[in-house]
Order: structure tokens, then C-alpha cells, then sequence
């Protein structure tokens, strides 16, 4: 089969497509079909060799969290899924033609691969920052960098659960960031007082890591309501990064219940073929998206 691997860490020009053996689905796992595969920051990241506070990269090593597909084996212990089914989930070595999946659920009615692949990592990060930050419902939630995958979900999510989010991002994704629920400014120049004007903030996310966690302490007023998934240095702050995933299988069946009751989604704003894995990263790395990209199989 195909697969996108990397044999030393760097620039996205390690990134090679090769042949490589299949995977086989073992104990309290299953096999898919990949039919296309989320492009994540902690993608780039990990090729770059970053630090992140989860497993340690040996090295060949494959790339990809996310995908969606369609079961082909179904491991030992599997009970509830099917071969032929289709499902979204988290596993590894997902930008490839056949990917192992620890945690999945099936495909919401009308839902397609390109869009599914691009909810598990964000979907679940969404969650997780949420609940780490202790914002409630009432109170106002910042998020600097609000208009990629995991803020698309965040400002959703917010929504949904009454609290009011205020969201920084480029000048051409304003109208997207209303268009999700949220108090919409540029970033830049003067961003802090723009902030400061809309009103008070309860606590604050850095989705970008753009340097600005001082800035987001002073407005939330504390370092523990500041949660960074972006900035290496925030603990330098008392900011808490948070890296290391949660429960995935719980993330999905609350994303598939935000997706059925119409609460949830999440655009794709571009996809890559495999041997485009480069490019995907590139893009990914460069910010300003507007939704999620994903590479298809």
C-alpha cells in the first residue's frame, strides 16, 4: 500500500510517499479503508520533532491521526462494527491507503469522508480546552486563532452550551466567525483594546500560537483561565498547555450528536492527494485557514 512517511525529523521535504506493508487490525482495533485523513498542526509538529508530552516518534515513522473510511477487518474483542461500515475515528499512520483505528464511530447519515476525516483530533481538543479552562455557561470565552479546525468546533460548541465567545482572526474570516455564533476582531496591532471594547473576558484559549499569552492573561486575569494548545512557552507564563488527548470514543459520540442535532460543522477548506502531504503541511503551517484541510486517498 501507499503511505506518507518520514525517516529523520524536519522541514515538510521529509515527507516521502512509499510502498509500505499493510497494517492489520489487532485486539480492540479495526482496519479501514482510508478514504481520507484530517490534517492536523500536531501533524507538522511531530515531524518537526516537537516535544508535545505524548509517546516518544520512533523513527521511520508514518503521519496522521485522523481519518475516516470504511472497516475492512474488524480485531479480536471488536463488538458493534461491521466490515463495510462506514466510521470516522483517531488511530495512526492515517495518510495512507489502510490505517488501524483505536477509537471510531459511524459516519452520521449525509455526512461525507472528506468532512468526517476532520473531526475526531478537533473535535475531542475542542472538548478538552473547554473543559480544562472551567468556562461556563454564561460567562465569555476569548479564543485567539478562532477560525481553524479546533476554533470552528470551539465556537460551536460554546454555542451550544450558552457561552459567549469573542474570536480573533484575519480580516477575511470575520463574517465566518459571526457565522459560527461568536463576537468577531482582527488580531494585530491595537487587538487587546478591539478585545477590551466588546467586554469582559472570563477566560481565554490560544488556538494560534501567535505570542500572545501574556496578552491573555492580562485580559483574562489569571494564568490558570488561559489554556494554550499552540505555545510551547505558556507554562513560562503559569499557562497550562494542554497536549495529551483525552477520551477520544467519548469526544466522537458527542461529535456525532452535535453533527445529527445540527450544531456541528465544520467546512472543508482544502484537500491534498496523498503525494501532496508536503503542501497540506505547508498550508497547514502557514495559519489562516478557515475550517480543516484533508488529504484524500
Amino acid at each position: 500500500m501507499r503511505k506518507v512517511s518520514f525517516a529523520e525529523f524536519g522541514g515538510p521535504d521529509v515527507l516521502q510517499l512509499i510502498d509500505a506493508e499493510e497494517p492489520h487490525a489487532g485486539p480492540g482495533r479495526i482496519r479501514i479503508a482510508v478514504r481520507a485523513a484530517g490534517v492536523n498542526p500536531v501533524d507538522w509538529r511531530v515531524r518537526e520533532g516537537q516535544v508535545l508530552g505524548a509517546h516518544p516518534i520512533e523513527l521511520p515513522s508514518g503521519v496522521g491521526l485522523d481519518a475516516a473510511g470504511v472497516v475492512d477487518e474488524v480485531g479480536e474483542g471488536v463488538t458493534g462494527v461491521e466490515v463495510g461500515d462506514r466510521v470516522f475515528g483517531e488511530g495512526s499512520s492515517t495518510y495512507a491507503e489502510f490505517a488501524v483505528l483505536g477509537a471510531w464511530a459511524r459516519m452520521p447519515e449525509g455526512l461525507s469522508f472528506e468532512e468526517a476525516a476532520g473531526y475526531p483530533s478537533v473535535v475531542e481538543t475542542a472538548l478538552r480546552i473547554i473543559r480544562e479552562v472551567g468556562v461556563r455557561p454564561g460567562q465569555t470565552l476569548l479564543v485567539s486563532g478562532a477560525s481553524g479546525g479546533v476554533g470552528s468546533a470551539v465556537l460551536q460548541i460554546a454555542r451550544d452550551r450558552g457561552i459567549k465567545v469573542i474570536g480573533t482572526a484575519g480580516a477575511a474570516n470575520q463574517e465566518y466567525l459571526r457565522d459560527l455564533g461568536a463576537v468577531a476582531t482582527t488580531y494585530g496591532e491595537g487587538w487587546v483594546e478591539r478585545v477590551r471594547r466588546l467586554g469582559e473576558v472570563d477566560a481565554a484559549l490560544d488556538l494560534a500560537g501567535s505570542g500572545v499569552i501574556r496578552e491573555l492573561v492580562e485580559l483574562a486575569g489569571a494564568p490558570e483561565k488561559v489554556v494554550s494548545i499552540a505555545d510551547l512557552g505558556a507554562p513560562e507564563f503559569g499557562v497550562r498547555f494542554s497536549g495529551v488527548a483525552g477520551s477520544v470514543p467519548a469526544a466522537l459520540a458527542e461529535a456525532v450528536d452535535l453533527i445529527v442535532r445540527g450544531k456541528l460543522h465544520i467546512p472543508v477548506e482544502n484537500s491534498y492527494a496523498l503525494a501532496e502531504a508536503a503542501a497540506a503541511h505547508v498550508d497547514s503551517q502557514a495559519g489562516h485557514t478557515r475550517g480543516r484541510r484533508v488529504v484524500v486517498i
